[in-house]
């Protein structure tokens, strides 16, 4: 039986060309977070809990002196845990240590260095980081998007002339990746810096990936 050749058709639709996009925004940040903490041992957990309590009041009232609003300031962790010291491969009981962190949210960031050196005026002994961000984010992610949008088209356009096709400018399908970006800068405070404590705020990147595909 004869059987005669047909030529395969392809599908228009079947035919793509599929990109990532990344576009960034470089922002100044207007919101800082500054964690606080009060760390006391004592042999008797009640003392060290006792002590703590009035360090970490002070450190609150001293927050508030400074006009920081009572609402962003919260507590983030309260730890009580007993130490031990190791002589002669023995293990000695030293006593209970007590660790109270709080959160200080402020909306002046030109305030960060005074809060560190009042907070530490007024017994605090650890500062763990510093997280600086944007409070509202969402106009600056839609330049971002649109930025990426951007780098899609023009990788998309450039492959199509290299190959030399006749590519739809409309894209098809347009998905929203998981970006790597650095949306805060995370800071960590030694105690023997801080005789001035200056800080350095930086930028903030917001990123966006978008995949995009095309027809041709």
């Amino acid at each position: 039986m004869y059987y005669p050749y047909i030529p395969e058709r392809h599908n228009r639709s079947s035919r793509k060309i599929t990109v990532t996009g990344h576009g960034q925004v470089a922002v100044e940040p207007d919101v800082a977070t500054v964690q606080i903490e009060v760390s006391t041992v004592n042999k008797q957990v009640s003392v060290a809990q006792e002590q703590n309590a009035q360090i970490m009041n002070q450190v609150i009232q001293s927050m508030l002196q400074l006009g920081v609003p009572r609402e962003n300031i919260r507590t983030v962790s309260y730890t009580v845990s007993p130490q031990y010291d190791y002589v002669d491969g023995k293990q000695i009981f030293r006593g209970y240590e007590v660790n109270n962190s709080i959160s200080v949210k402020l909306t002046d960031i030109q305030q960060v260095g005074t809060v560190i050196d009042t907070a530490v005026a007024n017994g605090a002994n650890q500062i763990s980081n510093i997280q600086f961000s944007v409070e509202d984010e969402s106009v600056y992610k839609q330049q971002a998007i649109d930025n990426a949008l951007k780098d899609a088209q023009l990788k998309a356009t450039t492959i199509a002339k290299s190959l030399q096709l006749v590519m739809q400018p409309q894209p098809i399908k347009v998905t929203e990746l998981d970006a790597v970006a650095n949306p805060v800068r995370y800071k960590s405070v030694a105690m023997s810096d801080m005789s001035s404590t200056p800080i350095e705020q930086g930028q903030i990147i917001i990123a966006a990936a978008m995949s995009v595909q095309y027809s041709f």
